[in-house]
């Protein structure tokens, strides 16, 4: 079976490191592309067509919700946002975020991403893999 093709986007490089070495240890995932903003991000999408992507919101150049109005516009892919700024709390990032056409918000884990624990590891191939099934629809911009 075809790997599940993810392309991150993440302007941390702590970050991007840590969801890359728990990706790997899915057989069933393999990680496409890195993007350091929305910017960089959309030209991977058009380069590389992943499966899923997984971004950050607080990016520089262009943010997390624009880059995934933009994705949904012209490449729909279904999107999982890993994100600070997606606690339970933060209920209009949330819903800003899946109006904008992601399919699924993840929260960083609070322990600054020093507790790469093995839940949130599960939690995020399982996301991916769930995700990897959805078919998504273009949204156009408004």
């Amino acid at each position: 079976m075809a790997k599940i093709r993810t392309l991150l986007v993440e302007d941390s490089d702590v970050a991007i490191n840590i969801y890359e070495k728990m990706l790997n240890t899915s057989r069933h995932i393999e990680v496409i592309g890195k993007a350091r903003d929305g910017k960089q991000g959309l030209d991977l999408v058009t380069q590389l067509n992943p499966d899923v992507i997984c971004t950050d919101l607080q990016m520089p150049q262009m943010d997390g919700l624009e880059f995934t109005k933009h994705v949904m516009a012209k490449h729909p892919t279904p999107i999982l946002v890993l994100s600070n700024a997606v606690q339970k709390s933060d209920v209009d990032n949330i819903y800003e975020a899946m109006k904008a056409g992601a399919v699924d918000v993840m929260a960083k884990p609070q322990t600054a991403l020093g507790g790469s624990s093995e839940s949130m590891q599960n939690e995020l191939i399982v996301k991916i893999r769930v995700l990897a099934t959805k078919k998504v629809s273009a949204i156009p911009l408004t």
